[in-house]
């Protein structure tokens, strides 16, 4: 590579890309840092979108990049990926030096998600600090909208928005995990940022600016369409005509903090539809919600109905996120709650707000500023539309993490004592400002738990996991406690002084537009509630007679569910011993077509052990949290069983006839997921036809049912002849050449026509015995057996056919 003197911008980066399709990447990456510390930014300037596109690929997917969210650590580039990517890093030297020159980047405003993208092409300016001062209006109109971000905003938001940008892996390459690259550098990056000791490092490089500015924030005089007011105002003036206003001096020591807070939370829990983003930010619906519900004076007057106002389920966006997503937004509210409660106990307090340095301020406010809101939409998304299978278990960890605060307080605890102490009062007011997060949530909960198997050990984990979280001592009752505030009678609320409506600043920095705290618990909770559900909400409490129904019907799946699993047990066991050694030598189970009544296939020994105990403590748990005692759970116990009998699991499932069949109600397809009842599943066709078992050879049974095949076609008329004889031959026939189905006295259990049936339950010659591994194993110990004793081949052979005989004699059925 040319030295930089005499290298010009252009060919630095035609021979960086050239480089990079030819070289090692070791080597690429070296000479990537020493171009890093010999060239001027004006020069890096032009060859920094490349660089981030290769690393975190293109944002319409067909740039792949360095795969970071497959990248192993056991891979030979992790180590090297990691320390150019560090937050102390070359790539972040070049970030710093590019930002100290106050350069912009243009993303097309067609890759920000759904509801941003859409509010802005219609002329609306969405309630996003990221947006604020950074959209660039091109001549060609509102279509081609681009953002202008510096250097810093610039990396963050390709870095995270590779993680939900479609891309074109190639097969057997997707082997994401928690170890990854990508989710070690998440890490990494809040730990750095948001530090929970200590301050944000300063930036080890100075230039000429001797300090890397922020960016400057939204000027207060310039009018913009919020959402919920469709103007075009703020579209129609040029991001450079906007007048320029000094940054708050406090707001420096943080603003790389908030920025990467802000495109987090921005680019991967902002997918839902326009309408619902209309209601939860904007600042017009918000204060016609405060107008409204403190006009209550007089009854005459006429509600005021909130723009944008209406249910979370008006319409959501088509979108469903992956599991490696769900688990990086469970890492970042884990991250935000340990980086919250880090707050100094002396400054928790009001009266030290205004001495608290701005990095403390952040963590007064980070999670009811930044995440609640777009959290709750997110989890509510992934609790409607997320498929009802194992998987979900990521969707309720991220849940569970964010109602429990406490458990990341740092405080070094023994699990059993605390379990046994409960939760803090100190998190009663977390636990009412967050209120829907329990309440809502746990009932979208218990409509998903109803409608799945479980007997399913992985399900029933599930079940174990909510209800020993809201089983914990004092949490019932914080829960409790919050929906009597939010219940409180409008009129004391309004006799109620001094509140204040908390709403998000529109200022690029929180501190910049600091708003005033509610004081009054119950304007808390009746702000949060309405503020997400809309003023017209109905809110169905958790501790109400509605829920408490849903409940009690959920106690006695439950308990189904572990009678099913105790069953299952049972046959396991039975089955284990039938299956024993000997069953080799043909005195095992001879039920082809046996399988367990419920559950999966893992479902079974220990498996099923699991289940019972996790239903059992769910039991439990459940009683504590809803108060039930013993004498109740009883009763309902006895109302369960005494509609029940042993019967039931044999009879079918509760159905009505249809023009095709029988259809399943609501009630059979609960009693098939639990396993109370099932249909008799066999296989009615030609037995010659079956799938091959795992215990057969496959060409042994091709070849046999060839074999069998021409027999039965050449001397059919004379087995049809033999078996239709009423005296000792014909019994004899009828037990080798009679399909078992021909002595089953016609029982069938699914339709199938009688030319079929008769076409398959004729007398003929069936091999397929022979083609089983269990079959083969014995013959084979026959024939040594018979070795031992000085017999050939032919003498064994005449031997077994003899023994088979004699033992066909003997079992035949005897006509009297």
């Amino acid at each position: 590579m040319a030295a930089p003197a005499m290298q010009q911008p252009s060919y630095l980066l035609a021979n960086l890309k050239m480089d990079s399709t030819t070289k090692p990447f070791l080597q690429c990456c070296q000479e990537l840092v020493k171009v890093i510390d010999d060239y001027p930014a004006k020069e890096l300037h032009l060859i920094f979108p490349w660089l981030v596109e290769s690393v975190f690929g293109s944002l319409d997917g067909v740039i792949v990049g360095w795969n970071l969210g497959f990248l192993q650590a056991c891979s030979n580039r992790y180590n090297i990926v990691m320390d150019f990517l560090n937050p102390s890093g070359p790539m972040m030297k070049l970030v710093y030096k590019l930002q100290a020159e106050e350069y912009k980047y243009e993303i097309p405003v067609s890759f920000l998600p759904g509801p941003v993208k859409v509010s802005i092409q219609e002329g609306v300016l969405p309630d996003c600090p990221l947006l604020n001062n950074k959209l660039h209006f091109p001549l060609s109109g509102l279509q081609t909208l681009s953002l202008a971000l510096n250097p810093f905003e610039y990396y963050m938001f390709m870095f995270a928005s590779s993680l939900i940008t479609p891309k074109n892996y190639s097969l057997g390459q997707h082997v994401s995990s928690l170890d990854s690259a990508y989710f070690v550098l998440v890490d990494t990056y809040l730990k750095y940022f948001l530090p929970t000791e200590g301050s944000v490092p300063p930036s080890p490089f100075t230039y000429k600016r001797s300090s890397v500015s922020p960016p400057s924030p939204r000027a207060p005089s310039v009018p913009f369409a919020g959402y919920g007011i469709h103007s075009t105002s703020l579209l129609k003036r040029h991001i450079s005509h906007q007048p320029s206003v000094t940054a708050d001096p406090a707001a420096q020591e943080i603003w790389r903090s908030e920025a990467l807070l802000q495109v987090f939370v921005e680019m991967w829990l902002h997918h839902y539809s326009l309408e619902i983003y209309q209601k939860l930010q904007s600042p017009q619906v918000k204060l016609a919600l405060l107008q409204y519900r403190l006009s209550m004076s007089s009854m005459l007057c006429q509600p005021l109905t909130p723009p944008g106002s209406g249910t979370l389920d008006t319409y959501q966006e088509p979108f469903t996120p992956t599991e490696e997503h769900v688990l990086v937004v469970r890492l970042l509210v884990k991250h935000l709650h340990a980086f919250s409660c880090s707050l100094k106990p002396e400054q928790v307090s009001s009266s030290a707000h205004s001495h608290t340095s701005p990095l403390e301020e952040l963590k007064r406010v980070v999670v009811h500023r930044f995440v609640q809101q777009k959290l709750y939409v997110f989890l509510q998304h992934c609790f409607g539309h997320w498929p009802l299978d194992a998987s979900f278990r990521v969707v309720l960890e991220t849940w569970l993490s964010y109602i429990q605060p406490w458990r990341y307080t740092g405080e070094k605890t023994n699990p059993q004592t605390d379990q046994n102490k409960g939760v803090p009062e100190k998190w009663s007011l977390f636990v009412q400002e967050n209120l829907l997060m329990y309440t809502k949530l746990f009932q979208g909960f218990l409509n998903r738990v109803v409608r799945t198997d479980l007997v399913n050990v992985k399900n029933a984990l599930m079940v174990f996991r909510v209800a020993k979280v809201f089983a914990q001592p004092n949490l019932s009752e914080m829960i409790q406690k919050g929906e009597q505030l939010f219940l409180e009678p409008e009129h004391v609320l309004h006799h109620r002084q001094h509140r204040c409506f908390l709403s998000p600043g529109h200022g690029d920095s929180f501190l910049s537009a600091r708003q005033p705290v509610v004081t009054d618990r119950v304007f808390r909770v009746k702000s949060h509630v309405y503020g997400l559900e809309g003023q017209d909400c109905q809110y169905k409490q958790m501790f109400g007679t509605e829920l408490r129904g849903t409940v009690l019907k959920l106690i006695q799946i439950i308990d189904q569910a572990r009678q099913t699993a105790k069953k299952i047990s049972d046959q396991s066991a039975e089955v284990a011993a039938n299956n024993s050694f000997m069953s080799w030598f043909g005195m095992g189970s001879p039920d082809l077509n046996y399988t367990f009544n419920g559950g999966e296939v893992d479902d079974t020994g220990a498996c099923v052990k699991k289940t019972h105990e996790f239903l059992e403590r769910s039991l439990d748990y459940l009683c504590q949290i809803f108060r039930l005692n013993a004498g109740q759970l009883s009763q309902l116990m006895a109302t369960l069983g005494s509609g029940q009998d042993d019967g039931n699991s044999k009879q079918l499932p509760d159905c009505v006839q249809g023009e095709n069949g029988l259809i399943l109600t609501d009630l059979g397809r609960m009693q098939v997921i639990n396993g109370l009842r099932r249909f008799e599943i066999e296989y009615q066709g030609d037995p010659e036809l079956q799938p091959i078992r795992s215990y057969e050879n496959a060409i042994l049974v091709r070849l046999f049912f060839k074999i069998s095949s021409l027999v039965n076609e050449r001397f059919g008329g004379h087995m049809d002849a033999l078996c239709s004889r009423p005296d000792f031959l014909g019994q004899l026939g009828r037990h080798y050449l009679a399909s078992p189905e021909a002595a089953a006295d016609g029982r069938r259990r699914s339709p199938e026509t009688r030319l079929t049936a008769e076409g398959y339950r004729r007398p003929r010659l069936s091999l397929r015995m022979l083609a089983s591994y269990r079959t083969l194993l014995m013959l084979l110990l026959l024939y040594l057996f018979g070795a031992l004793f000085s017999f050939g081949p032919m003498s064994s052979t005449l031997l077994i056919l003899t023994g088979g005989f004699l033992y066909g004699l003997l079992s035949r059925p005897v006509r009297r």
